[in-house]
């Protein structure tokens, strides 16, 4: 035992003394970080980590102890580098190679990392200053993307503080449910991203996810819904679940262990039908209804009774208990008010309690439950929406819509985090891409996230410390499962940590894009299904498809969304690697060919997965449903959904607008075509609509009893060139296919626009287009 000790000392000092030689073929050291610290120094020199060289920790500190061992477990993880744990003077009689010590007096996160020809000392006074400390030192030896067991890093010292205090990350938990073990390795994730605040949306209309032992209905009720149908001898499965409270302590255990406060949310007083579902005495008007199917805002509010009152209290009693967090949500978003105008009961409340109207009723409301946390040393904080009627003086703010209402709360003294839509809602597409999951049409590249600063211009700047920091979210109607979870949240979550972590001055989008493949690679390592959007290849087309038709050549262009990396492509039919051609101006290529291509990092890291472009003639007359515009771009609301709102398993996903099912099909060749099969998505209609919405959906009536497809040539009111009926539902499966022969007026182009309508029957499912093939004559 003692002469392996030594052998490995001194295998350890051979590659200390060894750091002035040349490195690998890999060229000069650098670290790869995310987020950037506030400071870094960089100097001339190097200093060697192998696999056995000792880590120590102070004799008796265990925070410092497990912030090590973790650091520990990623590098061996991400690069195999295997570092043991050492006491702090080592066997050998030496000083480890990198130590952590407790120095300074107690600057919050604050830590630092040093790099010297003797080690690596990373130093913090307080618990969360080492374990930040720790995640940089694990970065630091991860930066190469290279599984090696002995990795060159730079002489360097960095002195490192976060930018703001609040730094978080919504999980829609109650639409659809992650595992513990999912929210856990997402909890791991944030902490090497140094993001600190994980609030938890617990309650809604569609579930109610946290046992409440008083009242046991909440779960065993409101946590289960039965899906929608369409009409499908399939639909309609149960769905649901929910975390005892022994599951919850220990997530906030474990997340406390990496430095994360997990702040729960119970949405009050709307967004409240699964509880009224299990307690219909919690209701306005005393009627039980289902757990809602239904996305988007639904009617049923709190009753605001001294009794439901005391219920919430309780409720709250409970939660306390669990989360030892300073702050609890309360939501206080989007309560519609229809319940509490037509109540009779609701409106003597008003009258009872002196107050102006239902909003002001929604002010008493939440101030009364921000009162009872302040008893008990908490603080309440709440959307936006709790603005209205009057900001409670115990409120803080989670401004979403837009950013007044972070700059109006601050300007009143409230403490503010940042969050608004559409920029922090993760649940929107990271790229226009066909292969993106389902989500909100409202693209948010990752550009767009580490663009934005939680500094809103309109906050003065003696108003300025009430700025607590940033959150990203992620709502989860039409996000399901742990794989498209983490697809929407990373890497686009490596550029909230920047924004929030680093000094504005220091963040840089180039430098941003040159960190990213290493972090990447920390993910993939790490078993993390981080989405490639950003540098997923795209293909155009660069002259009219019956132009290619006619000549038999076919003109490609290959572009990614960052414009970064290098693109590889072939046409062969092998896959594309680091050695086939580089892409640098549009591929002329033959009809029939089939074009693969992928992006590569410098180093030959694949950054993207291979995407391919059929440019057969079947494929040059086929759209898929990303590559048919909707015909409203800018109003409505438009979705990329799933065949089935809890469906978690691949399957198409369809772009859709809710306000009118209607598609373009720009420069079809319409001269070469005798006919169209239309491949459709049978969707289910759950969708809660306010009035004001309501009135502008577009509503056709159906000629055929199960619905019509109608397309146009040249604008929505053009001319019918096809046209078929649905089938039956009970006799079909949800992704039928329809046929129409084309019949075009007399003197029409070889090429024109094509509008295509979905009229399902009244009350019927939702037409969605998979894609349209132009059938040649």
């Amino acid at each position: 035992m003692i002469r392996r000790i030594l052998l490995r000392a001194a295998v350890a000092v051979a590659l200390v003394q060894a750091s002035d030689c040349a490195i690998a073929a890999s060229g000069k050291p650098s670290v790869k970080l995310v987020p950037m610290p506030a400071a870094m120094t960089v100097t001339k020199g190097q200093f060697r980590v192998a696999s056995w060289m000792e880590v120590s920790v102070p004799t008796g500190d265990t925070v410092a102890d497990r912030a090590a061992r973790r650091a520990i477990a990623i590098v061996a993880e991400v690069r195999h580098l295997r570092l043991t744990m050492q006491p702090a003077q080592g066997d050998a009689g030496r000083p480890a190679a990198i130590r952590f010590e407790r120095s300074g007096t107690g600057d919050g996160e604050a830590y630092r990392l040093s790099i010297k020809r003797d080690g690596i000392v990373v130093s913090a006074a307080s618990d969360a200053g080492l374990r930040n400390g720790a995640m940089t030192l694990a970065q630091v030896l991860t930066s190469d993307a290279r599984e090696t067991d002995m990795v060159a890093v730079p002489l360097l010292d960095i002195a490192d503080r976060p930018r703001f205090g609040w730094r978080g990350v919504m999980l829609d938990v109650a639409r659809h449910m992650l595992s513990i073990a999912e929210i856990e390795r997402i909890v791991d994730q944030m902490a090497q991203h140094k993001l600190n605040v994980l609030q938890l949306h617990l309650t809604d209309d569609q579930g109610w996810r946290i046992e409440i032992k008083r009242y046991p209905e909440l779960t065993r009720i409101g946590a289960w819904r039965t899906g929608p149908s369409t009409g499908s001898a399939a639909d309609a499965q149960r769905y649901g679940g929910f975390y005892t409270q022994a599951d919850l302590r220990g997530l906030v255990a474990y997340a406390a262990d990496r430095g994360v406060t997990i702040v729960p949310e119970i949405d009050l007083p709307g967004h409240g039908q699964a509880a009224v579902a299990a307690y219909p005495a919690l209701g306005v008007l005393g009627d039980r209804p289902p757990v809602s199917i239904n996305w988007g805002v639904n009617p049923y509010l709190f009753d605001a009774s001294d009794r439901t009152i005391d219920v919430v209290k309780a409720v709250l009693d409970e939660v306390m208990a669990i989360f030892p967090s300073t702050y609890i949500h309360v939501g206080g978003d989007e309560a519609i008010k229809q319940q509490w105008q037509a109540s009779p009961v609701i409106q003597a409340r008003i009258r009872e309690l002196g107050l102006k109207d239902e909003d002001a009723l929604q002010s008493w409301f939440i101030d009364t439950l921000g009162r009872y946390l302040a008893e008990h040393q908490r603080r309440l904080i709440g959307w936006d929406e709790i603005l209205e009627g009057g900001l409670p003086p115990s409120a803080s703010v989670m401004s979403w819509r837009g950013e007044a209402g972070a700059v109006a709360a601050a300007a009143q003294g409230h403490d503010v985090v940042l969050s608004p839509s559409p920029t922090m809602y993760l649940n929107n597409l990271e790229s226009a891409s066909g292969d993106e999951p389902p989500g909100r049409l409202e693209v948010q590249p990752l550009s767009a996230i580490y663009r934005y600063d939680p500094m809103p211009a309109g906050i003065a700047a003696d108003r300025a410390q009430h700025v607590l920091g940033v959150q990203a979210n992620l709502w989860s109607e039409h996000i399901v499962g742990p794989a498209r979870t983490e697809a929407a949240l990373f890497p686009r979550l490596s550029a909230l940590a920047e924004i929030g972590w680093s000094p504005k001055a220091a963040r840089d989008w180039p430098g941003f894009l040159d960190r990213l493949p290493a972090q990447r690679w920390r993910y993939a390592q790490q078993g993390i299904a981080a989405a490639d959007s950003a540098y997923a290849v795209t293909f155009a087309l660069a002259d009219p498809v019956a132009t290619m038709l006619q000549t038999g050549k076919a003109r490609v262009a290959l572009a990614n969304q960052v414009d970064a990396g290098v693109i590889h492509y072939s046409a062969d039919g092998r896959a594309p690697t680091v050695r086939s051609p580089i892409y640098r101006k549009p591929l002329a290529l033959r009809v029939g060919a089939t074009v693969q291509a992928r992006t590569f990092a410098a180093d030959g890291q694949p950054l993207s997965a291979i995407r391919s472009f059929d440019l057969s003639e079947a494929g040059l007359l086929t759209r898929d449903n990303s590559r048919l515009p909707l015909c409203l771009q800018t109003a409505g609301i438009r979705l990329r959904l799933a065949g089935m709102p809890d469906q978690e398993a691949a399957a198409p996903a369809y772009n859709v607008n809710l306000f009118d099912t209607c598609w373009r099909y720009d420069a079809a060749p319409v001269g070469v075509a005798k006919a169209m099969t239309v491949r459709l998505g049978r969707l289910p209609p759950i969708f809660a609509l306010r009035a004001d919405q309501q009135v502008r959906v577009v509503k056709r009536l159906s000629p055929a009893r199960f619905g019509t497809l109608i397309a146009r040539m040249g604008t929505c009111e053009g001319p019918v060139v096809a046209s078929a009926a649905m089938p039956d539902p009970a006799a079909s499966d949800n992704r039928p296919s329809v046929t129409a022969a084309m019949l075009l007026p007399p003197g029409a182009p070889m090429t024109a626009d094509l509008c295509l309508i979905t009229i399902p029957p009244e009350g019927g499912p939702i037409y969605a287009l998979e894609s349209v093939r132009l059938i040649r004559r």
